[in-house]
Parts: structure tokens; C-alpha cells; sequence
């Protein structure tokens, strides 16, 4: 069940990038906001919220906003939120296929803002469905592999998830990532934290069906400041792309930084 996935190991670098931005914050505060309004504010009731509540922990967002954002989003003090999620589709250097989420309060806005990222940046709006057909929804949890000290194995998880029909494992450097079918997520997480281990993160993402060849330095940069330019956008929550880009190109990409 092991492999390495170039695409993860890319997706993690960019979490780090956004986190810089200072983006990341408001991105998890959004997603308990949404949690909450949809499930109620009791996270031991909402797994959906306790899982958003824990990624927010782990990226340092400070327990009163966490508070705040729980209240907002079930209704509490007045103050409502309502978010909604929208998924634009996208091409980018290369033919690579991007799945853009999307959680806003207008739109409008939103449909703009993602369109005119894409075109200034040398991408191509895609018809609906285009993209989307070769995306899959998978539950995936990501755990750290050093823990108080001790080394988590892949045999440690696999053996910990069997019985959550977990579909793959993933070596992605300093993590694992456990990947499910969605209706499982809940139940591989349950079964990792029952095992004594801690998770970084439980969410449903969008993995591609195949990977897209990026086999020029140039090519590359393009497609990544088109990613950047995307992820920059407010309202923006992911971007999920199908690149594969050779070791030696992302060093030399690396290398220019």
C-alpha cells in the first residue's frame, strides 16, 4: 500500500507557502465557520468540526478565534455566517488540470476574482465537468511520523486502520497519509487516534485519477506562478492539480528561488 506521491510531497510545500502568506488562518477559520453552521457547534457531535478544530490546533490559530469562529458559524451572538462552496475548473502549462475550491459570501465576487487569476497567468478556463471527471473525493488523514519522541511505521498505521478499510498509504517525507474512501474518514481517523497516535489533519480532498507530465523547467514555472496567482485570491480555499514534475526541475526551480 506504500508509494510515494511527488504530487502530495508538492501539495505540503504549498501548505507551508500559504502559511506563510498569513492565508492559512483565515482558510481554517472559514472552514470551522462552515463546519458549524452545518453541523452544530458541539464538536464531539460534528466530526466534521472537530476535525477543523484540530487542523486550526496544529497551525498554531489561537483559541479565541477558534471560539469565535465555532459561534459565528452556529448563530450564536447574531452574527451569521453563510459560505458557499463553488469548484472551478482550469487548465495550466503543460495541460495540467486544476480543481479550484472555492468557500465564499458573494459569488459574484468570487467568479471574477478566480477567472481573471486564471487568465493573466497563462491558464485557461475549462468547461464544467472537464476537470472535475478526473477527480476523485478521498478522505485522506495525515500523521506525523516522529510522535513524543518515537517512530510511527507504515505498519504501525496499517495495522491500527485495517479494520477502517483504508484504500492506500502514502510516504509523503515527514507524514503519512492515510487515504479513504470519504464515508471511511471519521472512521480511519477514530481508529489512529485509538491506537494512540496523533493526526495533523482529516480531510476531504480531491486526488487525481493520473498525473499530467511537466517535462520543462519553464513549463513548470509557469504552471506554479499560475497556482500562486490562484491561491492568492481570497476566497480560495484549495487548489488541486495533477502535475508531475520531474526531481530535477523542481531542484533547479528550488535552486533559482
Amino acid at each position: 500500500m506504500s508509494g510515494h506521491s511527488k504530487w502530495a510531497t508538492t501539495k505540503h510545500k504549498k501548505a507551508a507557502i500559504d502559511a506563510k502568506r498569513g492565508k492559512l488562518f483565515a482558510n481554517l477559520i472559514k472552514k470551522i465557520e462552515v463546519a458549524a453552521r452545518v453541523g452544530g457547534g458541539d464538536p464531539g457531535g460534528n466530526p466534521t468540526l472537530y476535525d477543523a478544530i484540530q487542523k486550526a490546533k496544529k497551525n498554531s490559530v489561537p483559541n479565541d478565534n477558534i471560539d469565535r469562529a465555532v459561534k459565528r458559524g452556529s448563530g450564536i451572538g447574531g452574527e451569521v455566517v453563510d459560505y458557499t462552496e463553488i469548484m472551478y475548473e482550469a487548465y495550466g502549462a503543460a495541460g495540467v488540470a486544476l480543481l479550484i475550491e472555492v468557500l465564499t459570501d458573494n459569488r459574484n465576487r468570487s467568479a471574477s476574482d478566480v477567472k481573471v487569476a486564471i487568465t493573466r497567468n497563462g491558464g485557461t478556463v475549462a468547461d464544467v465537468g472537464s476537470v472535475s471527471r478526473i477527480y476523485d473525493r478521498k478522505g485522506v488523514v495525515v500523521v506525523a511520523k516522529k510522535q513524543d519522541g518515537k517512530q510511527v511505521s507504515e505498519d504501525d498505521l496499517l495495522e491500527a486502520t485495517l479494520e477502517a478499510e483504508p484504500e492506500d498509504i502514502n510516504d509523503t517525507g515527514d507524514t503519512f497519509e492515510i487515504v479513504s474512501d470519504p464515508a471511511q474518514l471519521v472512521e480511519v481517523r477514530k481508529a489512529v487516534q485509538a491506537a494512540g497516535f496523533d493526526y495533523e489533519s482529516a480531510d476531504v480532498e480531491f486526488r487525481p485519477q493520473y498525473e499530467q507530465g511537466v517535462d520543462s523547467q519553464e513549463a513548470a514555472e509557469k504552471l506554479f506562478k499560475l497556482i500562486d496567482a490562484i491561491e492568492d485570491v481570497e476566497d480560495v480555499q484549495n487548489v488541486y492539480s495533477n502535475e508531475d514534475v520531474p526531481d530535477e526541475i523542481l531542484e533547479a526551480l528550488e535552486g533559482d528561488a
